[in-house]
């Protein structure tokens, strides 16, 4: 009978030491980076009480999972190191995560261009005239300063007892991993100097409204008494908030084109500013930088099918639109007017130049590297001296060129009628003067407003200027 009943002992102690096994969420893996200078949460799972024991950097700490079996501790802030360390969760189980290093953190999404694989990039084809080292990439990565986490959809809510997720950004891991937020990793470090990891969770093809919790929309009264269509929530459960409250600087977000295709403006600028807001809140920092990629050339008037009726100002009416979250504070975009090499390719292949002008970016705004230019010419005033329209620029680190050395092309000017003709455009300094033979009094102004328009003004800095329109005035009757 006491053997029996020590045999059951054994069985019960067995099952509940199972059960009881610590465990952590996929986005906590071997190869990790933590993201420095900032308070740095660790949890994940246990038996409902069950003392759990955090070690790294010579911090210890202690917690206890609750009623629920969850439990979190939060390591304080960490100086960037790249010598690999080793972060240990001990309780009944001990989890061991080796080669974990210390530096920059950023969560990348959106839809196909941000999800372009390093795989697709090494096989774009470009003019004879550019540089082609970033096409060979991929064969020559070998930084183990840099981390990638690519985000799989039906996975990131399971746990992974062997801690896979994370890879240094090289070979098979990096082969698969999303081009722009490779080279934003790549470009970002050659600045800082200190280890990068990225996450990439895209999915081609999606509309905005999925990546937005449901909640967040029933929250925001614009949306009252409206429906919401797009599936929201579809991907922001499965593959952005099991990754909270993982530590990161910012976020990145190219996505956009098939809203653009549902000849979407000012509802689309809302729905981004609700999406940064919900991260925001998912992750409680009200101060996370996003920075979005504003969409590059492509033909979509020429759709066979779309859903709507779209027009040659489609795109830059939505362009426009995504200006507008910009009033949103610690966000920033980048024009990629001149990163196409075909017009009926919705997939541009300067992936490198995205990236790197993505981290320019986050350099200048995030870092305060005064040295960087975050971003070209951008439209402040217009101004109107007889027959001449004078366009003014935010202050800017460079100066206005032409990036040919060709007259300005993509300038229209505008009576009081307010029908847009051709241009000509000469750069005066920091203004741009523009006008028009058959335009005696200007009034408007607008500057690569056509879906297919690669305008040639630069700062010398190298970067595009963003497109615009400035209002027609009202025609005030004599009557």
């Amino acid at each position: 009978m006491k053997t029996g009943l020590f045999a059951l002992l054994l069985t019960l102690s067995g099952a509940f030491s199972a059960q009881a096994t610590v465990m952590l969420p996929r986005v906590l893996g071997h190869n990790m980076v933590l993201q420095r200078s900032q308070p740095v949460p660790i949890w994940g799972t246990a038996a409902p009480g069950e003392a759990v024991v955090v070690q790294f950097a010579g911090q210890q700490l202690r917690t206890a999972a609750d009623a629920a079996g969850h439990w979190r501790v939060t390591l304080q802030p960490l100086r960037a190191s790249a010598t690999g360390a080793e972060l240990v969760v001990a309780g009944s189980s001990t989890i061991r995560l080796r080669n974990v290093l210390v530096g920059e953190v950023w969560l990348c999404s959106g839809q196909s261009n941000m999800e372009y694989t390093m795989r697709k990039n090494s096989k774009v084809t470009i003019p004879a005239t550019e540089d082609a080292g970033p096409l060979t990439e991929l064969a020559r990565a070998h930084n183990p300063a840099l981390r990638i986490f690519l985000v799989n959809r039906k996975e990131l809510v399971k746990p992974d007892s062997l801690h896979r997720g994370w890879s240094v950004a090289q070979d098979s891991a990096l082969r698969s991993f999303s081009a722009p937020a490779y080279f934003f990793a790549k470009e970002l470090y050659e600045h800082l100097k200190v280890p990068v990891g990225v996450i990439s969770s895209a999915i081609p093809g999606s509309r905005i409204e999925p990546w937005i919790a449901e909640e967040a929309f029933r929250q925001d009264s614009y949306y009252a008494n409206q429906k919401v269509d797009g599936d929201p929530g579809k991907f922001y459960e499965p593959m952005i908030r099991p990754l909270a409250p993982f530590a990161v600087r910012g976020f990145l977000w190219y996505q956009g084109e098939s809203n653009c295709f549902l000849g979407e403006t000012t509802t689309y600028t809302h729905k981004l500013q609700t999406l940064i807001q919900n991260w925001r809140a998912t992750w409680q920092n009200e101060e996370l930088p996003f920075y979005f990629v504003q969409l590059a050339p492509f033909k979509y008037s020429e759709s066979k099918d779309p859903k709507v009726p779209l027009t040659p100002e489609t795109l830059p009416q939505f362009r426009e639109a995504q200006a507008a979250v910009l009033q949103v504070s610690h966000t920033g975009l980048i024009v990629t007017t001149d990163l196409v090499t075909k017009l009926d390719d919705i997939h541009p292949p300067y992936k490198w130049k995205i990236g790197q002008r993505l981290a320019w970016l986050a350099l200048s705004d995030t870092y305060r590297h005064r040295n960087v230019a975050g971003q070209g010419p951008v439209f402040r005033s217009l101004a109107v001296k007889k027959n001449k329209a004078v366009v003014s620029f935010q202050p800017f680190k460079s100066r206005l060129v032409s990036k040919d050395g060709k007259p300005l092309t993509d300038f229209e000017i505008a009576g009081p009628d307010g029908v847009f003709v051709p241009a000509q455009a000469r750069i005066r300094g920091r203004r741009v003067v523009v006008a028009a033979a058959g335009v005696p009094q200007p009034v408007a102004v607008r500057f690569g407003w056509h879906e297919a328009a690669t305008p040639n003004l630069f700062s010398a800095a190298g970067l595009p200027a963003r497109p615009f329109r400035t209002a027609v005035p009202a025609v005030v009757s004599s009557h």
